[in-house]
């Protein structure tokens, strides 16, 4: 028998796997430690330094890239080994979800335990990890030439591959474990893709504005200044205009924001629309739990802007994120045809 629970447990140990390096990767980002390993090494890499000569040999290549000379520069070994840690093991994590996806893949390819359309989604699975791991390398290499920091255009790529990737993963676990759909009216699933579009691009924003530290800013709600209009705390720090609200703190988190609004909205739409359908026990479950998710990673987003996004809730909105995006692809698949 094809598509067995085999294939469903891997699939779902990949969407954890996943979940878990997204989690690390943001204290990672909070912390400021993605640039404590400068050089990639594949294999040799996987372990980190194992005695004090070792520990040396690494701070003393660190010490020669442009954050310890401009922003580190009176960090100690001890410090330094700090911010090694977490970038170390998210390098770890990500050879251990290759290894994850690629080596039962080979066993269920050779067992013939896998259908057709298993097989290509699983090929497009392993191109998605591969892919994020280029742009994992993309994104720190940003960082080591002139500037003491990632581009936010590669942190947001890679960010968001990585929550594509996930979303991807579960939903070709879903198709094994819902082989059968109820069909229902075309516009409102187009409505719900809308959903997952607009939520897409807000983690775009959200990656553009932990890239940028635009989260340390304008730290009032629900205007961006304390007393003053929001449109006159967005700053304009160069020409043209638009490039303010791609590259400018105050425009990424001004666009955040009103993102923000806007899945409420559409979700909202998605749960008052949803009243009018027949709907399954599972459609039903999917609407409910967007419209509660919704509501916490909206009260998380302010409340990590008011103070300031500590390390705890930042992480706690970027999990929120996750969750909310399972959520979405859950219910588009209840949805589809």
């Amino acid at each position: 028998m094809k598509d067995n629970k085999k294939v469903i447990y891997w699939l779902l140990t990949g969407c954890v796997l996943i979940f878990i390096m997204v989690v690390v990767g943001g204290i990672t980002r909070l912390t400021h430690s993605g640039l404590s390993i400068s050089n990639y090494k594949l294999i040799s890499g996987t372990l980190p330094p194992m005695n004090e000569a070792e520990w040396q040999e690494a701070f003393e290549l660190y010490k020669q890239y442009p954050e310890y000379q401009k922003i580190n520069y009176n960090f100690t070994l001890e410090d330094f080994k700090d911010i090694y840690f977490w970038e170390w093991i998210h390098r770890v994590i990500g050879r251990l979800i290759g290894l994850v996806f690629f080596i039962p893949f080979v066993y269920f390819l050779i067992r013939k335990q896998l259908s057709k359309p298993t097989i290509r989604k699983s090929i497009i699975l392993l191109g998605l990890g591969a892919f994020q791991g280029f742009l994992g390398w993309y994104m720190v290499k940003s960082g080591l030439v002139d500037r003491p920091d990632v581009s936010h255009y590669r942190l947001a790529m890679h960010l968001t591959t990585a929550f594509i990737t996930f979303a991807y993963t579960l939903w070709v676990a879903l198709d094994l474990i819902f082989p059968e759909r109820k069909v229902v009216e075309k516009r409102f699933r187009n409505l719900i893709r809308w959903g997952m579009g607009i939520l897409l691009l807000q983690i775009i924003y959200g990656a553009f504005v932990a890239g940028l530290d635009a989260g340390w800013i304008h730290n009032h709600w629900p205007l961006m200044s304390d007393g003053k209009l929001i449109h006159e705390t967005v700053t304009i720090e160069q020409e043209p205009v638009w490039k303010n609200f791609v590259e400018g703190k105050s425009g990424v988190q001004f666009v955040h924001r009103y993102l923000a609004y806007l899945v409420v909205a559409i979700i909202g739409i998605i749960a008052y629309k949803s009243r009018k359908l027949s709907l399954t026990m599972y459609q039903l479950k999917g609407v409910q739990l967007l419209v509660a998710l919704v509501i916490v990673q909206f009260v998380l987003g302010i409340f990590t802007l008011l103070l300031s996004v500590p390390v705890w809730l930042g992480v706690m909105h970027q999990v929120m994120a996750f969750f909310l995006l399972a959520a979405m692809t859950f219910t588009l698949h209840r949805f589809s045809k």
